[in-house]
């Protein structure tokens, strides 16, 4: 498996590393744990270094999973985690409402790293901005943490230039983490450009745009409710058919290469820039293998070009869905 560095913080990881999320909630029912177990450490022994949770995945159980899987390689292996979610004490459950005050920080920190069973967070980031919180308090706390030998590295998700400057300035952000994919392309406006003028490293999640690229969701497929896509704008069987127009691009690419639609959007994403490190997630073996198999695909250019020119002109129809559509 080939590496890549996140940007200037001397984080270096897997090019194609692995979010777990699925691996818990969204996507129906929560998988075997045991055999989840099995796939984390398959996916070390495929040579992927990085590995991405959050306290809100389960929530709680997703960090326990990673954190067991990965114990017995924990020296080989980075792990992100975030906070940021406000979850509710009595239930278990998010309120719905984000939360960033520098005690919730510290709380979850301590938490998450009890369950993840390890003495220091790689990556810790803000799981999305809390605008009544000044995000400098939020970088001050996690300067404070990566101080105290908790926390290695900061990292935003679907933060906007403005924040990510603002936090950079009090302690530099090692990563961003937001939605990107050749039909989630928010990011190319401003974020990217900050991104790199400021040395920070890019982590697409769902950059298969929750699966929709690899050409295997039909325009008539219907979802488990407990599968987001059930409620997600983008997955109406009027959106699915209109959005189809962007799988026949990414197919036409991936014969002529023969590689997967999977890989094509993959290797799209890592063409884009050498800091970009996409999680795509899995709950099965060959697929897993043929998500890392898109390190070794280099698209040409004259691909490169043509695929975005071809995105261009599909008018992807319906909302991102995760309820946070704008950068704050």
């Amino acid at each position: 498996m080939k590496t890549r560095q996140l940007g200037r913080s001397g984080l270096g990881v897997s090019a194609v590393s692995l979010g777990c999320m699925g691996m818990s909630m969204n996507y129906g029912e929560p998988r075997d744990r045991t055999e989840m177990i099995v796939l984390l450490r398959q996916a070390v022994e495929l040579g992927v270094t990085h590995f991405d949770t959050a306290e809100v995945y389960g929530p709680f159980v997703n960090e326990e999973l990673v954190g067991e899987g990965l114990a017995p390689v924990r020296d080989k292996v980075t792990i992100a985690t975030k906070f940021g979610f406000d979850i509710d004490a009595a239930t278990n459950k998010p309120t719905g409402k984000f939360t960033s005050r520098p005690e919730h920080i510290r709380a979850v920190c301590e938490a998450s790293l009890k369950r993840l069973g390890t003495d220091v967070i790689d990556l810790f980031y803000q799981h999305r901005v809390d605008e009544t919180v000044p995000i400098e308090d939020v970088a001050g706390t996690v300067r404070d943490l990566i101080a105290e030998g908790k926390v290695k590295h900061f990292g935003l998700s679907e933060a906007g230039a403005e924040t990510i400057r603002r936090a950079h300035a009090v302690q530099p952000v090692a990563a961003l983490q937001s939605e990107y994919s050749l039909w989630s392309r928010d990011p190319e406006a401003d974020v990217l450009p900050v991104c790199e003028e400021l040395g920070i490293g890019f982590v697409p999640w769902s950059p298969l745009g929750q699966g929709f690229l690899t050409g295997t969701v039909r325009p008539d497929q219907t979802f488990n409710e407990k599968d987001v896509r059930s409620w997600f704008p983008r997955f109406t069987p009027e959106a699915m058919k209109a959005n189809m127009a962007l799988v026949d691009h990414v197919k036409a690419i991936a014969e002529r290469r023969s590689a997967t639609p999977a890989q094509v959007a993959i290797a799209w994403l890592l063409a884009q820039k050498p800091w970009i490190v996409p999680i795509p997630g899995t709950t099965k073996l060959h697929r897993l293998e043929e998500n890392l198999a898109s390190a070794d695909l280099e698209l040409s250019a004259a691909d490169v070009e043509e695929l975005t020119a071809s995105a261009s002109k599909v008018e992807i129809q319906g909302g991102r869905g995760t309820g946070h559509e704008e950068y704050k």
